[in-house]
């Protein structure tokens, strides 16, 4: 029965993690990173390396969430593609740093960063103003290799997809929400390839990992989520497109701050 009952826990995580990859465009990690890391826990998993296995994990679903996100929001002719090309590189550079960065922490010094970065990114969203700008348009070739290879690195290291540092990356530069959140999908997807590439090797020779662990990703979890989460990724995209913008920020900056929140308490008991 407790077995079930973590099933249909990670069913349910998919499926909230579908609806967020297509609300929001950051590929629901922030959600599966959490909750993968409370069930391997739960069943008896403490490796030093756990919090590996989420992100990485996460990072997999992603992969499927963000090419079924991008391709419903590309219908509505919302993906900016002239972006995806510019920040392209930097975010692939930018996904292999984070996966050797993750590769070398502790799970306890991992959980913290997650919470401290996404609570910061949560207060942004739900107390930042829409007037609030960088600039009013993209940057160049230069500073747009530079963005993409932070966004690469601090999405990659925490499993969350590209869109939560990619969508206030692009409303500060004046685009709008609804497009910022179309075309993070296609972040997500950028990074999430080279980040499992580079979970798949780095994890390959690591012991005391949860059953059916290849490199650092979980199979039976990946197989789980991805099954949910695809089927509820398409609601996720139809309500992006109707709900207001500050609606928009504020179910992000909710969602990050409460998953963040916990994971950090995760770090701070473990330490």
């Amino acid at each position: 029965m407790d077995t079930l009952l973590l099933v249909a826990f990670m069913a349910a995580t998919g499926a909230v993690a579908g609806l967020i990859a297509g609300l929001l465009g950051i590929g629901g990690g922030v959600v599966i990173v959490p909750a993968l890391y409370f069930v391997f826990e739960h069943l008896g998993y403490g490796s030093d390396k756990l919090m590996q296995v989420c992100v990485a994990t996460s990072g997999g679903t992603i992969i499927f969430n963000s090419i079924r996100s991008l391709t419903m929001h590309n219908r509505r002719g919302a993906v900016d593609w002239a972006l995806l090309k510019r920040w392209g590189p930097g975010i692939a550079i930018g996904a292999i740093f984070g996966v050797l960065g993750a590769a070398s922490l502790r799970s306890a010094s991992l959980s913290l960063l997650f919470g401290c970065i996404g609570m910061t990114l949560g207060l942004y969203m739900l107390l930042g103003r829409a007037e609030w700008r960088i600039a009013e348009r993209l940057p160049n070739a230069w500073l747009a290799s530079l963005y993409g290879t932070v966004i690469g690195f601090f999405s990659a290291m925490m499993g969350i997809g590209g869109g939560s540092f990619g969508v206030p990356a692009m409303t500060l530069h004046g685009m709008p929400v609804q497009r910022a959140v179309a075309t993070s999908s296609g972040l997500g997807l950028l990074i999430s390839l080279a980040a499992v590439s580079g979970f798949l090797v780095s994890g390959w020779n690591v012991v005391n990992l949860p059953p059916f662990t290849a490199g650092y990703i979980n199979l039976p979890a990946l197989g789980l989520i991805v099954a949910v989460s695809t089927l509820t990724v398409p609601l996720g995209v139809r309500l992006a497109h109707y709900l207001p913008a500050a609606m928009l920020k504020r179910i992000f900056a909710v969602v990050i701050s409460v998953m963040a929140f916990k994971m950090l308490m995760n770090g701070l008991a473990a330490a």
